[in-house]
């Protein structure tokens, strides 16, 4: 990922830390909750491995490629998947756009993706996508309604549906960031 170190480290950290806590999700009794739990995982790790500052580390062309390729079969696995669920949309729009920007990495591992001319078109609509989506989410955090009758919830940690919905939102932020560096 292109631009300064320190903000680049922080955003590995967020998204290893959203992997991480995907991956304890996947311990939920319910199917569908651990199936995309662990499609959040991958897109989380994956994430912060691309994140890695280009200072400390450039990836040769053929990590970026297997990245596309990677983010590529979890696109077509999502889209198959996308038959049941509308939610798996989401997936494939994330999934889609790691694919995009690994090509774009691949293409120009050294330096910016584009030249002075502006935002290029596909970079653009997943900047407005991911914008909306974090701003949707974020919303959606807002507590509507009282705790459950007293004060606690029958509910493990892993599936509370308000942690997974934050999980989402920082995931949703580090690909806006990533985006924006391109």
């Amino acid at each position: 990922m292109h631009g300064p170190a320190s903000p680049g480290w922080l955003l590995v950290v967020l998204c290893a830390a959203t992997g991480a806590y995907c991956l304890l999700r996947m311990r939920s009794p319910v199917e569908e909750q651990r199936r995309t739990a662990g499609g959040e995982a991958l897109m989380g790790f994956g994430m912060a491995a691309m994140a890695v500052p280009a200072a400390v580390a450039t990836p040769p062309r053929w990590a970026w490629l297997a990245y596309a390729a990677l983010f590529g079969a979890t696109a077509i696995h999502t889209l198959w998947a996308s038959r049941t669920s509308p939610h798996h949309l989401h997936h494939l729009m994330g999934a889609g756009a790691m694919v995009y920007m690994a090509g774009v990495m691949a293409a120009s591992p050294g330096h910016h993706g584009h030249g002075g001319s502006g935002i290029p078109l596909v970079t653009g609509v997943l900047l407005l996508y991911f914008t909306g989506y974090v701003l949707r989410s974020g919303v959606r955090l807002l507590p509507l309604a009282a705790a459950a009758p007293g004060g606690t919830s029958t509910l493990g940690w892993g599936d509370r549906p308000e942690l997974s919905r934050a999980c989402r939102l920082s995931m949703g932020i580090a690909m806006v960031a990533m985006l924006v560096t391109l």
